[in-house]
């Protein structure tokens, strides 16, 4: 059998237009984006796309939880876990009982609390994520790390 024979055969097999293969609905669920200043900008959209498209409408205050916890993720990474040059992956995962916002950047250090001070204007993006999500971590990757958080439905 030659390539051409295989080729027309896979296109014209019985699966050829089965649309096995065809994609979901809606934004893909997640965002490959520059390391910059307007990267929590570009997440929060992106977020709020995703999450328009969700068979489960959630509500507002559910929303604006995931948003706002997209958006210090994102800003901790450009800030402090990557480089001019470097790229940020924002994954968005919906289940029937909760809203999972992973954030990847290309450095293997882990966020850390920092002690809150009123006269600081930094350093409290993890107190609010802490706040908002049911739960969050940091997961080691082979080439950086993924920051994630949950907020239940």
């Amino acid at each position: 059998m030659t390539n051409r024979t295989v080729r027309e055969s896979a296109v014209t097999g019985p699966h050829a237009l089965s649309g096995c293969c065809s994609p979901p609905a809606g934004p893909p669920p997640q965002l490959v984006l520059p390391s910059a200043a307007e990267a929590a900008a570009h997440a929060r959209k992106f977020v709020r796309e995703v999450l328009a498209a969700d068979d489960q409408p959630l509500g507002a205050e559910c929303v604006d939880a995931v948003l706002l916890i997209a958006s210090e993720l994102v800003t901790n990474a450009f800030r402090y876990g990557s480089e001019p040059g470097d790229s940020l992956l924002v994954v968005v995962l919906t289940t029937a009982d909760r809203v999972r916002v992973e954030v990847h950047d290309p450095v293997r250090r882990r966020p850390a609390f920092r002690e809150e001070a009123g006269t600081r204007v930094r350093g409290r993006g993890l107190h609010i994520v802490d706040t908002l999500a049911t739960r969050w971590d940091v997961d080691d990757r082979p080439l950086g790390k993924a920051v994630w958080a949950e907020v239940a439905r």
